[in-house]
């Protein structure tokens, strides 16, 4: 169907773009992507800042209400553990207890359905 996005998609903007990770460290890991092709954070221009870090904002705010998150963590890498060669910042929903400590995330796959169906939460969460 002409027009249709993925299910995975949860925010699609004119200049930023936010997907579910297909390895997420928590289900409803979200990684936004300016469209633009930029290496790192600091090739991100100033006057891009808003467009994607209000992405990101307004992201782990619906992380909260559509997963019944605690909280949410943000986390961007720059060449080191930056296995795409794109800017991404990572969102991830958390809860108290959940067994997160320091830098050793273990990653988690979707059931069948699961992805489409977290997203979809998401995309309501942000209004769309």
């Amino acid at each position: 169907m002409a027009g249709t996005k993925p299910a995975f998609v949860v925010l699609d903007e004119p200049d930023v773009l936010a997907f579910l990770d297909v390895r997420p460290v928590f289900k409803g890991h979200v990684l936004v992507v300016p469209k633009c092709h930029l290496v790192t954070l600091p090739d991100l221009p100033a006057d891009q800042l808003l467009c994607v870090f209000g992405a990101v904002q307004r992201i782990g705010s619906a992380l909260q209400r559509a997963l019944h998150a605690d909280g949410h963590w943000v986390a961007v890498n720059n060449v080191v553990s930056q296995a795409i060669p794109h800017l991404h910042v990572h969102v991830v929903p958390r809860r108290r207890k959940d067994g997160l400590r320091g830098f050793f995330w273990p990653r988690l796959r979707y059931e069948d359905g699961e992805a489409a169906d977290h997203a979809a939460r998401i995309r309501s969460a942000l209004g769309g």
